[in-house]
């Protein structure tokens, strides 16, 4: 498929805004929360940890499109 001109910023800002979820993601630290008890957990660790795989793949997808190997999440290359 071929990107029309134009959508390579569309590509760009999702990449950014993936980046910045990421980031927040990443600095979260679901596992402290298993000293509290489930009941009182604002979020399940593995809900977590699979939007944070989800928003790799997503940037990965982002990545492919802009045809651009080097921004390829460590590991995919």
């Amino acid at each position: 498929m071929n990107t029309p001109t134009g959508d390579n910023e569309s590509l760009h800002d999702l990449e950014a805004e993936v980046v910045a979820e990421l980031t927040l993601a990443e600095s979260s630290s679901p596992e402290e929360g298993i000293a509290v008890p489930a009941a009182e957990w604002q979020f399940d660790p593995v809900d977590v940890e699979r939007e944070e795989v989800g928003l790799r793949s997503l940037l990965g997808a982002v990545n492919a499109l802009e045809g651009d190997p080097s921004q390829d999440p460590p590991g995919q290359s």
